[in-house]
């Protein structure tokens, strides 16, 4: 049974030290004073299985499995310190959800990053959009996925079980297109595939760094052992 969780502002609390970006006020994370690239990333709810802690966590995953460090994310401090940095939260912005469950994702991603980083954690920004309206000015007048992220810098996006259909190709390329306009990124990580239709227009434009999803890579060393 599910029950109805009451706060006071979207927890303001995780960003009581935040600057906020555009008019519609999205906490900034700021650009990290040296670009660390990692060797490599584990979904959150797999970190236990880390061998030695040296990925970064990654959120790549249904929210309902990061959905406890969204409410408090103080009990996850020790717990993510045994890792040299980590991804920021990637709240679901599906392309047909209403546009305010869009920006509230958002909004959580950013203050929960920013709660991070201001306790000393290297916070790699993850950036996820819509549709249109999340990465134009076609409704509003800010694209918002893109509010509070540091420009000439690194983030990270995800494509896994974002890119299969045809309107999920559409807004991969056009928000990513958006994307490296906007934000002029030196280093962009991707967890999931990476399509040659959709990435090779951008590749000189910046650094990518690929990383295979987790289960096609466990399948991949599988079978490379057999």
């Amino acid at each position: 049974m599910s029950r109805c969780i009451i706060d006071d502002g979207f927890n303001a609390e995780f960003t009581e030290t935040a600057f906020f970006d555009g008019i519609l006020e999205i906490p900034v994370i700021e650009a990290p004073k040296k670009i660390i690239i990692p060797d490599a990333v584990i979904p959150f709810s797999l970190r236990n299985r880390s061998k030695d802690y040296s990925e970064f966590p990654v959120f790549y995953e249904p929210d309902i499995k990061f959905a406890e460090i969204l409410k408090n994310p103080e009990s996850f401090i020790n717990d993510l310190n045994r890792f040299p940095g980590m991804v920021t939260l990637d709240c679901s912005v599906y392309w047909d959800s209403p546009l305010t469950a869009q920006i509230a994702n958002v909004y959580r991603s950013r203050a929960i990053g920013h709660y991070f980083q201001k306790r000393g954690f290297y916070v790699i920004p993850n950036v996820r959009w819509g549709d249109e309206r999340s990465y134009t000015t076609e409704v509003l007048p800010e694209k918002f996925a893109f509010l509070g992220l540091p420009k000439h810098s690194i983030v990270s996006i995800g494509t896994y079980g974002c890119s299969q259909s045809r309107e999920e190709k559409y807004h991969l390329y056009h928000g990513l297109k958006a994307m490296m306009m906007e934000l002029e990124p030196e280093v962009v990580l991707v967890y999931g595939s990476m399509s040659d239709k959709i990435f090779c227009e951008f590749s000189t434009r910046s650094r990518f760094v690929n990383y295979p999803d987790w289960i096609s890579e466990k399948k991949g060393v599988q079978n490379g052992n057999q």
